[in-house]
């Protein structure tokens, strides 16, 4: 027992003394990571049946490999696949094949040899279609490798062959992927065993194929040869027949293909001419499939309809008249024009004769119509719009609406005959198709004049709804032209009774009545004294004006109409006083001689010149020139010179209206370093600690108040470049440098000191890694001077590390603003509510009631994610709500608009009380790692810290009176 004992001792004393020289090695070959390769071997041989190993491989499926496993993994998988004899093993190894072919940093050269050998000996049709499509991946992930594609494509042509249509849809898809112009297919390659022996292209091998007994071969032929056109191989016009005759397939996928083949050709080949079937009349090949295209608008398949109709808007070269078919409602008699009664009598009246009854046959046909030898042509582009615009289906009206928008664009006649039937859509049961129109009309609206007859049936909308309809209908008749007075006033009684109906429209009737009339001046002149009442001689009564509508009108009108303005009487010029103060984007500057003195009306708006705006984005420069000299004054005059620089671009701001973000950017970053030189000033670092608490307090006020204002530069404003991000995150990255100060300053206790200290310096490394390319820029600034001394704070103590940031913060100079080209503030604008009522919205105490929101946005990036709703009750408690994505609108490039509604709910109160309304720009810090341009090197790093989340206060708050009233018991 006791020589055990001993024994036993001395192996473990040996282990003991061995640890440290095999610890080294040990090291060394120790895994982070556990073998895929062998992992997969071990999983493969415990299945005991071919369920089992399909588990497995699902499972491996699930899990990343990295790229140096790939051909260890892709080797067992072989292995395993030669003994396998169950065919869905084999099946989902061929499948992991290519998803291991596509891991990035692999290439798989390396295993096609042995693709190709387990194609050679694959019987299961099943497995041969998958592994077709792992060869198709290998193939697409070697680009630059011809020997490698050639023998793909010569695999491919070889099992054409195959009875199995999934097999010869991969082969198909193959040659449309990989296959090239310039290398010939042999007879011997194909393995078609055909006799036409000779070499023979990829485009005629692809092109048999579309006979096929098999639909779903036909559709795969068809997208091969696309696939050919779009990776650039001009397709050879001899196919357009054979596409031609596919239009008639009985498959709809094939018909659908064809569609967009026969388009194909016609972009290809529009001036080749081709003969008309049965004819000797020739056409030009675009014209025929313009006719050909028509005609599957009115296809048994609602989807093929659809893609007609949108092919057809993309074919602007067709001729005028066959145009002009697509419109054409015409009785057609064996596709030939039926002539009208009318016309008929007066033929036989210029012949002298009519038929007398006495003569067998005298008034048949003079010539007798063979069915079957039509010309075709006329069939097809016949009302092709008609019936589109009419189908049973809406997703084919509104495919025939834009392709009308896209036809009319291109051609004004065209844009004028269309018009009624872009105005009868307005009537549509679909509300999608009813704003789809109005739309298109909006957009060939230059092309175009409304008649009376047409502006009553787009007027009669109004009545609808829906706002999106009613506004976009407001929108359509600001840039409409009308041809009479008539519509004039046919116009301005319509959106009058709009405006009483549904009186959230106001602002959208004041701007249409603001565009009606500076476009129509010379036909809203006759019509004046009848709008305002007025009289040659006689003294009428001063008309009601409460709604400045009709004055909107009249006074846009006068802006171009000099002798307007002589109609006016005395209380329009009072009015026109008031307007123009008041609603002075909706009432222009006139010239009105003689009342300048009194009422200030000959105004010019002297700041509308392209000469004023380079003048004021010289200014600009020239005021960040002149703050780049703060550093020779001292810090009174620094901090003056700070003060009315800032002055200077807010006023700038508000004088340009072009310059106003770039202008406030500068203010708001001007800003940040005022604050920053006031709480580094002398008197502060000079006394001790118990002397200056006031100061101390004064000082962490402005570095938090420093961060809020960097967070609004980097996520208030729009088109910022790298450079300017980087000058933020310095601005920000001196304030966090005066707070960790402050805080050894103020706090006591080590631990809260070294945690800061540990998150500055990872601040400082994050800084360096994001901005790698702009550190040049950023000579003698606080951050280079940080990173010289960086080894020395890496390792220095918290106490020296917080004295040399103080004498960094105060000894680094103002870093100079580069001047962005382009650069755009988020507002918001809160329409509705307006603030301006005193009844109060009462609601019983426990329920809700609905506040209609109504904001226009203007350059916000992604709005759906980042704006919200904030309310203010009077006792302090705040809601904010995420408004839905369905409610934003986009009625324009960096526009939006937020229709909503907030519920409001409270306890019981004594007295109607105010809240607070406003619109909130939520930001996280960690998006900013994000954008494009300036991070590209921060892939794959972890942020330096728990992103930063907040929301930014974006437009003006509205006070809404609200009452919220006890229950009835």
């Amino acid at each position: 027992m006791a020589a055990h004992l001993k024994k036993r001792v001395y192996e473990e004393f040996s282990k003991v003394v061995q640890i440290p020289h095999e610890e080294a090695p040990a090291k060394k070959l120790r895994l982070s990571k556990p073998s895929k390769s062998a992992a997969l071997h071990i999983d493969l041989c415990k299945a005991t049946n071919s369920t089992d190993a399909l588990q497995y491989l699902l499972q491996f499926a699930r899990k990343p490999v990295e790229a140096e496993s790939v051909e260890g993994v892709v080797r067992i998988l072989l292995e395993h696949y030669y003994k396998e004899t169950d065919n869905s093993v084999r099946l989902k190894i061929a499948s992991l094949l290519g998803l291991l072919s596509k891991t990035q940093g692999f290439s798989p050269d390396c295993i096609v040899d042995d693709a190709i050998n387990t194609l050679n000996n694959e019987k299961s049709h099943q497995v041969l279609a998958q592994l077709l499509d792992t060869l198709l991946v290998i193939g697409t992930q070697l680009p630059e490798s011809p020997a490698v594609r050639q023998r793909l494509i010569e695999m491919a042509c070889k099992h054409l062959s195959d009875t199995y249509f999934g097999v010869r849809n991969k082969c198909l898809q193959l040659l449309g992927c990989l296959g090239t112009v310039d290398t010939p297919l042999t007879k011997d390659s194909e393995g078609l065993g055909t006799s036409t022996g000779g070499a023979r292209d990829v485009q005629s091998v692809i092109s048999d194929y579309f006979g096929d007994q098999d639909p779903r071969v036909r559709t795969a032929a068809i997208k091969a040869m696309l696939q050919l056109h779009e990776r650039g191989m001009k397709i050879y016009q001899i196919i357009y027949d054979q596409a031609c005759r596919l239009l008639s397939d009985d498959y709809e996928q094939v018909r659908s293909a064809a569609v967009q083949m026969v388009w194909v050709l016609s972009q290809l080949y529009p001036e080749s001419i081709v003969p008309i079937p049965s004819s000797n009349e020739e056409i030009r090949l675009v014209d025929d499939s313009f006719g050909k295209i028509s005609h599957m608008v009115s296809d048994g398949s609602w989807m093929v309809r659809v893609q007609a109709a949108k092919t057809l808007g993309s074919m602007l070269q067709v001729s005028p008249h066959f145009l002009e078919q697509t419109l054409d409602k015409k009785l057609m008699s064996d596709l030939r024009r039926k002539r009208t009664a009318h016309e008929r009598a007066k033929e036989l009246y210029a012949s002298g004769e009519f038929s007398s009854g006495r003569k067998w046959a005298d008034d048949a046909p003079k010539e007798k119509v063979d069915t079957n030898a039509v010309n075709l042509i006329a069939s097809g582009a016949c009302g092709a719009f008609v019936h589109g615009l009419e189908d049973e289906m809406y997703e084919v009206r509104i495919a025939a609406v834009e392709a009308l928008c896209l036809l009319a664009r291109s051609s004004a006649s065209f844009a004028e005959k269309c018009l009624d039937f872009l105005v009868d859509m307005f009537n549509d049961e679909i509300e999608e198709v009813r704003l789809q129109s109005i739309h298109v009309l909006r957009e060939i609206s230059t092309h175009i004049t409304l008649r009376e007859d047409q502006l009553d049936t787009v007027l009669a909308v109004l009545e609808d709804s829906s706002r999106d309809i009613r506004e976009a209908l407001h929108e359509l008749l600001c840039y409409t032209n009308v041809s009479t007075k008539e519509c004039i006033q046919l116009a301005l009684l319509e959106l009058l009774k709009n405006l009483n109906k549904y009186p959230t429209d106001r602002n959208s009737v004041w701007k249409c009545l603001k565009f009606l009339g500076s476009r129509h001046p010379t036909l809203v002149l006759p019509l004046v004294p009848e709008l305002l009442s007025t009289h040659p001689y006689f003294d009428t009564p001063e008309p009601d004006m409460d709604d400045p509508a009709l004055l909107v009108l009249v006074f846009n009108a006068a802006k171009s109409c000099p002798t307007l303005p002589a109609l006016f009487s005395d209380h329009t010029f009072r009015h026109y006083a008031y307007l123009r103060d008041s609603l002075s984007h909706l009432v222009p500057p006139l010239r009105l001689p003689g009342r300048k003195q009194l009422y200030g009306l000959d105004s010019v708006d002297s700041g509308c010149g392209s000469g004023s705006v380079e003048s004021a984005r010289l200014f600009l420069q020239q005021s960040l020139n002149r703050v780049s000299t703060i550093q020779n004054l001292e810090a009174p005059g620094a901090q003056d010179l700070l003060d009315f620089t800032i002055r200077d671009l807010r006023r700038l701001g508000e004088l340009q209206t072009e310059l106003a973000g770039a202008a406030d950017f500068c203010a708001t970053y001007l800003r940040c370093q005022l604050l920053l030189m006031k709480a580094l000033q002398e008197k502060l670092w000079n006394m001790a600690v118990p002397l200056c608490l006031k100061q101390n307090a004064t000082a962490t006020a402005a570095a938090r108040q420093i961060l809020e204002e960097t967070y609004k530069l980097e996520f208030l404003y729009s088109g910022l470049e790298s450079r300017q991000v980087a000058t933020i995150h310095h601005v920000r990255l001196q304030a966090k440098a005066l707070q960790l100060v402050l805080t050894a300053r103020t706090r006591r206790g080590l631990e809260p000191l070294i945690s800061s200290s540990e998150k500055f310096l990872q601040e400082v490394e994050s800084f360096q890694r994001l901005f790698l390319t702009e550190l040049p820029h950023l000579q003698d600034s606080f951050v280079e001077k940080v990173l010289e001394l960086m080894p020395r704070l890496s390792s220095c103590k918290p106490v020296e590390l917080v004295k040399i940031l103080q004498t960094t913060l105060r000894q680094s100079g103002l870093l100079q603003l580069k001047l962005p080209e382009q650069i755009h503030r988020a507002t918001a604008t809160i329409i509705e509510p307006t603030g301006e009522s005193d009844n109060p919205l009462r609601f019983t105490t426990g329920l809700v009631v609905a506040l209609d929101i109504d904001a226009t946005l203007e350059h916000v990036q992604d709005p759906q994610n980042t704006v919200k709703v904030q309310v203010l009750y009077p006792d302090g408690q705040s809601h904010v709500i995420q408004p839905k994505p369905g409610d934003f609108r986009k009625p324009g490039p960096d526009r939006h608009r937020l229709i909503t509604q907030v519920y409001l709910s409270h306890t019981a109160w004594t007295e109607p009380c105010q809240i607070e309304v406003r619109l909130l720009l939520a930001y996280s810090s960690s998006s900013s790692s994000s954008k494009p341009g300036w991070s590209d090197s921060t892939d794959g790093l972890p942020p330096p810290e728990a992103a930063i989340e907040g929301t930014i206060p974006f437009s003006k708050p509205v006070k809404v009176y609200i009452m919220p009233k006890p229950a009835r018991r």
